[in-house]
């Protein structure tokens, strides 16, 4: 219980100075009855350090959204502040593959499926329906459709305007014939990924192709010059196996509607109704039962190709069961 003089100290809190027990400190520190502080603090102490932190945070927030309005009013919507060699993108495009694996937890390139029935095979044409989507109904998507108009080698798009890509008619590519899954012998879509103001420099040359072009395409290029040199004006596209056993196990491969990016899609310039121009990868015979690594590649004078960083062509496997 302690003396007579500990009970007194404790019923009128004197105790010698540094000798206080922690309860009473405790205590003291919460609610100093000798000055009314709380918290260490008095009501005006208090009031004045919020009062501080009210105008430092205020004009904090001032000069931040008065720096966001002058980035805004320094930067346009459509066209980006860095273009081409400035940018991180480049001079040299990617390329991208429809459809993707639903795999949110890797960088998974394997399309694979097993069977012909419609439930095998039915991920892969739903992604790839959604994918196509406004290319099957430009207008369907509002600010789209009013800028597409039908284009041709012959036929130069006026300025402000678009041409359309009308995957409807890319049979067997197509959403009614389940874009030939059913078939085991599937359509893969290769897009060649944006980078505003890019220009492609045509191989308009026939004999001064790179000694690295697969034969098949220099041949198809060569045909192609013979029709017209306005086709000379594409950015054509080659798909193979990366190893002698994947091209064996690859088959023969089939472009819908033709073997390269015609170059009336050129320059991207972030123009309403835009849609990147496409190619359909018909593989026609591939190997069922086994993994097949296939790369594709995009070909121009100013495209790098560099497998390592994915610069000019796209990697991905298939596997039928």
């Amino acid at each position: 219980m302690g003396s007579k003089k500990e009970q007194e100290a404790m019923i009128n809190n004197d105790y010698p100075v540094g000798k206080e027990p922690w309860s009473y400190q405790a205590k003291r520190f919460i609610y100093n009855r000798d000055n009314g502080a709380f918290m260490g603090r008095t009501a005006s102490s208090w009031a004045k350090i919020l009062l501080f932190y009210i105008i430092f945070y205020a004009v904090l927030a001032a000069l931040f959204g008065l720096l966001m309005l002058i980035l805004y009013y320094t930067l346009d919507p459509r066209i980006p502040k860095y273009r081409l060699e400035e940018s991180l993108i480049g001079t040299s495009p990617g390329m991208g593959f429809r459809p993707m694996p639903n795999d949110s937890n890797s960088l998974s390139t394997l399309i694979w499926y097993r069977g012909t029935g419609k439930d095998d095979y039915k991920y892969w044409v739903d992604t790839l329906q959604n994918f196509l989507e406004d290319y099957r109904k430009p207008g369907s998507t509002p600010g789209r459709g009013a800028n597409i108009q039908h284009c041709d080698f012959d036929i130069p798009v006026p300025p402000g305007k678009v041409c359309g890509v009308d995957v409807k008619s890319w049979y067997p590519c197509t959403f009614e014939n389940f874009y030939n899954y059913h078939y085991q012998a599937p359509c893969i879509f290769i897009k060649l990924n944006r980078v505003y103001g890019w220009k492609p420099e045509y191989y308009d040359d026939v004999e001064s192709l790179p000694e690295e072009m697969p034969t098949t395409l220099k041949e198809f290029i060569r045909g192609e010059g013979n029709r017209s040199s306005n086709y000379l004006k594409t950015v054509w596209v080659s798909c193979e196996g990366e190893s002698p056993a994947d091209v064996e196990n690859l088959g023969p491969v089939h472009y819908v509607p033709r073997q390269g990016f015609p170059g009336f899609y050129f320059p991207y310039e972030n123009s309403e109704g835009y849609l990147s121009p496409l190619v359909a990868v018909h593989l026609q015979r591939p190997k069922t039962g086994i993994l097949i690594n296939i790369e594709c590649r995009a070909w121009a004078k100013n495209i790098v190709h560099n497998r390592k960083e994915r610069r000019g062509s796209v990697h991905f496997e298939l596997m039928i069961d």
